[in-house]
């Protein structure tokens, strides 16, 4: 069952990769490691998404807590079926606006994780600074990095969901390593065309949740279900 949850959270990863070239990429370009040799540059950047995804787990950490107790109270199939509706609603109106979900009640947090960052832009020199800048970063907003959050409420373990939100953020190592070293080659129309992918792949997001609901017992696809363990009933002789 674990390994079903790592793929899952991997192939997001890879494909939440389209948004992350559009929406990070001026971010991971303006990271200041133009002026180091190659080695340090190579585990300063990687240093910085490892810190994307110490925070991506943590969350995952969080959000699997508020799973289990899901998963305990014996509503998870129904929970992953709604979440995976709600999920292709917001992939509709992500198709009609061309935009991801913004919480405006955050934005307050938002607006000081983007200070620190600032701060960090200009401060940062070693890989313990871009580790930490790494981690900040993974707390900006971003539809996806929701998305995978959602999921993650649907499974009955806590370290599925950690395992989930880690390895989506190793499926975006790539293509943030790629920008971070070649950004500059790849052309901003090309970054939109890729973008427009983003609302195929949270749909299909949304369709496999709701087929994991539905208990169908299909590996991967729709996984049979522990039950939930519920009360325990003490029988006296």
């Amino acid at each position: 069952m674990i390994w079903s949850v790592m793929i899952s959270g991997f192939m997001l990863g890879l494909a939440g990769s389209l948004h992350c070239v559009g929406m990070c990429g001026p971010l991971s370009l303006a990271l200041p490691v133009h002026h180091f040799s190659n080695t340090k540059k190579f585990f300063s950047l990687l240093s910085y998404q490892l810190g994307r995804i110490i925070t991506y787990s943590t969350l995952g950490l969080l959000f699997g807590l508020v799973g289990r107790r899901i998963y305990i109270s014996g509503y998870q199939q129904w929970f992953s079926i709604i979440i995976g509706i709600l999920i292709l609603l917001m992939a509709v109106l992500y198709f009609i606006n061309q935009r991801t979900i913004h919480l405006k009640f955050l934005n307050k947090f938002y607006f000081s994780i983007q200070r620190l960052i600032s701060r960090l832009l200009k401060s940062a020199t070693g890989v313990v600074g871009f580790l930490f800048m790494g981690m900040a970063n993974g707390l900006l907003p971003c539809g996806m990095i929701y998305f995978a959050l959602a999921a993650t409420l649907s499974f009955s373990e806590v370290l599925q969901s950690v395992s989930f939100m880690a390895l989506f953020g190793a499926g975006t190592l790539p293509a943030m390593m790629l920008i971070g070293y070649a950004g500059q080659m790849i052309h901003p129309d090309w970054r939109r065309s890729l973008q427009k992918l983003v609302p195929v792949f949270i749909s299909l997001m949304g369709i496999l949740l709701i087929l994991r609901g539905m208990n169908l017992g299909i590996p991967f696809i729709s996984p049979e279900l522990p039950h939930s363990p519920g009360q325990y009933v003490n029988c006296y002789p």
